[in-house]
Parts: C-alpha cells; sequence; structure tokens
C-alpha cells in the first residue's frame, strides 16, 4: 500500500493466499482512525469484493475508484513500484522462505522510505529523516563543512549504498 501524494509505502505483507478478508484486515492495520485519505484505488483483482468496497466506505469513509479493466497505466503508482521492488531488490535476492523475503522487503522498504531519493519529489525521499544535525544558515546545499566527511551505510548486503555527512571525530 502506497501513499501516492508522498510515495510513501504504508504497508507491505505478503501472504501466498490472499482473500478479502486478509486484505481488509490488511487495510485495518495500515489506515489509521484519523487518516485524512480520500481515496482507494485498486485494480480488479478478485480479493477486491464488492463486499470489501462497501467496508471501505462504511469503515474508512474512503471512495473507491476501481481501475479499468486491461489498462496497466491506470494504475501507473502501483505499476511503478511493483517495478521497483524487482529490479531494485528482487531481481538481485534469491528469498530462501517466507521469513527470509519479509526481511528482505523490511530491509528494502526502509530504505525506500527514509533513504533512496524520488525524482517526482524534488529529488527527495518519502520520510524525512530526523538527523539534521548538519543543517543550518551556515551550511550551504552543496557545500560539506569541513569538520565532516561522507558515510556509507550499506542496505542489502551492500546491494544500495545510502550516504550522509557525519561529524569528523577528533
Amino acid at each position: 500500500m502506497m501513499e501516492v501524494g508522498s510515495r510513501r509505502l504504508v504497508l507491505y505483507n505478503l501472504t501466498a493466499h490472499p482473500t478479502a478478508d486478509w486484505t481488509l484486515q490488511q487495510f485495518r492495520e495500515a489506515i489509521p482512525s484519523d487518516h485524512s485519505y480520500q481515496f482507494l484505488i485498486h485494480d480488479r483483482d478478485s480479493i477486491f469484493a464488492r463486499e470489501l468496497d462497501q467496508q471501505h466506505k462504511s469503515d474508512f469513509k474512503l471512495k473507491v475508484l476501481r481501475t479499468p479493466e486491461r489498462a496497466p497505466t491506470a494504475n501507473a503508482y502501483c505499476e511503478r513500484l511493483a517495478g521497483t521492488v524487482r529490479r531494485e531488490c528482487l531481481d538481485f535476492v534469491i528469498p530462501l522462505n517466507e521469513r527470509h523475503l519479509r526481511m528482505t522487503l523490511r530491509s528494502w522498504a526502509t530504505h525506500y522510505n527514509k533513504g533512496r531519493p524520488h525524482s517526482s519529489l524534488g529529488p527527495g525521499v518519502p520520510e524525512k529523516s530526523s538527523d539534521s544535525s548538519l543543517a543550518g544558515p551556515r551550511n550551504h546545499r552543496h557545500r560539506l563543512p569541513s569538520d565532516c566527511e561522507i558515510r556509507a551505510k550499506d542496505i542489502l548486503g551492500g546491494l544500495h549504498h545510502e550516504y550522509r555527512p557525519e561529524q569528523r571525530v577528533a
């Protein structure tokens, strides 16, 4: 599940046999009671039964928009997300079991939300980090302060990297 405006992954879960009840439970876990969402966009998969749409309208006060049949570009955000997960993660990792797949997706989703730049956001990230220790009026966006250095953090065993400025240790 993804917020279209921020590109933030709200929920990622997996099951071998999804049902309408399982899907409704995922929505209950992901959508807070004080949400500001207006719409739910989904395809015409059989797990999105008419009863499920009615639950979304009554429980979550969401207007349900179903994409047209055989029109993958109508849900371009989700199609792009699925392709990104495949290209950036699952093409390079062979999950050994369901637990391993969950751990891999958890790590990748954290990177996607907090460390991976999104060009559609200018480039920005869906969730701003709380590490703003180097931000301030004396620091220019394109210049590294002389008392700082760039540190790399490996993601998924070095498949991806996140770079952050840190104060040099004396």
